[in-house]
């Protein structure tokens, strides 16, 4: 599958290793192209840096690794995705992370998706640490949680997703969004408040 990445700081190097291990064809992008440069030297394989607005030109998906503030801007400067499958993997805590910028009413995935009506916009890996993502596929899969309207889309985002060694598990509409951004912030508060660290991911286990 060819894969752009838009943003290159912790995630978004971390997925392109991953999916450049996986076998993927990945390109990434960010403000500072050197930022992606970097990014893709690290990475190794074949993965590229490519300009902004280049990262949607042949892209079969998307991945929106930015934050939440700045995503719908860097999803209109990254050229036409009109029809694209848009990963919006981002999570909207206030800077101080005590509590959601948008919530209850709404999601970072809704709003984007608002923003840039003409992608067709997933929400996943919102749980997942980034060191949980750059680690090296084990027996024990971390479950990726994904939500959308369209299933196409949503499809295509449970491939990548088992592609890359991880469960995928499907959370049903866009609108859970709302639900699975809070679940991040659970995860982050366990983490790095709680001190269980950052190799920690939710999961949803069967006990009867």
């Amino acid at each position: 599958m060819k894969i752009g990445i838009i943003g290159a700081g912790n995630m978004g190097s971390a997925f392109a290793k991953r999916l450049a291990a996986a076998g993927h064809e990945v390109s990434i992008t960010a403000q500072d192209l050197s930022h992606a440069e970097q990014a893709a030297s690290a990475a190794g394989g074949s993965v590229r840096a490519v300009p902004q607005g280049q990262i949607a030109a042949g892209a079969d998906l998307l991945i929106l690794a930015t934050p939440y503030t700045a995503a719908a801007e860097a999803l209109r400067g990254a050229g036409d995705v009109s029809g694209k499958t848009v990963i919006d993997i981002s999570n909207p805590g206030k800077p101080d992370f005590s509590g959601l910028l948008v919530g209850l009413t709404s999601s970072a995935a809704e709003e984007i998706q608002k923003a840039v009506p003409g992608a067709r916009v997933v929400k996943a890996f919102n749980t997942i640490f980034a060191q949980v993502l750059g680690s090296e596929p084990g027996a024990a899969k971390a479950q990726v949680f994904y939500a959308g309207d369209d299933e196409a889309a949503k499809e295509a985002v449970r491939g990548l997703i088992e592609s890359v060694g991880f469960e995928a598990v499907d959370a049903g509409p866009l609108s859970n969004a709302r639900y699975l951004e809070p679940l991040a912030m659970l995860n982050i508060h366990l983490g790095y408040i709680a001190g269980r660290g950052t190799g920690i991911a939710p999961a949803w286990v069967s006990i009867a």
